[in-house]
């Protein structure tokens, strides 16, 4: 008996080292934590890469939303208060038992992956929007950074690529019945973190800290400007 506990304690750590560590759901806020329970709509950040989906994660959670996230991507250069992503998200179209955990939570979905999302749950989605050419730039300031080549050449595919998923992606949130949307700008939310917050808080209906949700923007991190 002893040694078969033991190599299941072995095989157990072995799937964790493969996985990363489980979900977790975390909120920093100067008031409550928002409560929450199994059956609540599950709160979702999207949008195109680079395009404000950490720094919204960030403001709902400092209002008090648990944010649903595994801290396997770490912070970096790029993104220096954390990438607020749950890597069991890659998997949804064919494990979504992550799901099972995020009713009440807010967790961040590329905006490719909303359309493998289950149905039989309402999703409340807020949908982050950017200057395609803000995108551009921040992603080819990142991939520089990683030394990876090919991005600069490629530019014009990728933005015609982004124009069809995103507009593939919004035509999917109006035909699904279960889904509401809120587009939220990037932009905007730099040049008036409390009408944004506000805004969020009042389509989302949840007791959220709106000064802690505005103070949570840091306009330094807004690097690459349209010109």
């Amino acid at each position: 008996a002893f040694h078969r506990k033991r190599a299941d304690s072995l095989r157990n750590a072995a799937a964790r080292r493969r996985t990363g560590p489980g979900p977790r759901a975390t909120a920093r806020s100067a008031g409550q934590p928002v409560d929450r329970a199994a059956d609540d709509p599950v709160t979702i950040v999207s949008g195109l890469p680079r395009s404000g989906t950490s720094l919204m994660m960030q403001m709902l959670e400092a209002g008090g939303l648990p944010a649903l996230t595994d801290g396997v991507r770490e912070a970096d250069d790029d993104n220096p208060k954390g990438y607020y992503e749950l890597e069991a998200v890659k998997r949804t179209a064919t494990d979504d038992s992550w799901l099972d955990e995020a009713g009440g939570c807010v967790v961040k979905v590329v905006h490719a992956l909303l359309r493998v999302l289950p149905e039989g749950r309402d999703y409340r989605v807020v949908l982050m929007r950017r200057d395609l050419d803000e995108i551009l730039s921040s992603q080819s300031v990142m991939l520089d950074r990683l030394c990876r080549s090919g991005a600069a050449a490629a530019q014009k595919e990728i933005r015609r690529a982004y124009e069809e998923d995103l507009l593939a992606t919004q035509r999917w949130v109006e035909s699904q019945p279960n889904v509401r949307c809120l587009e939220v700008w990037y932009r905007d939310v730099i040049d008036d973190p409390a009408a944004q917050a506000s805004r969020v808080r009042e389509f989302l209906g949840d007791a959220l800290d709106e000064p802690a949700m505005a103070a949570a923007v840091d306009r330094s991190l807004y690097r690459q400007k349209a010109r």
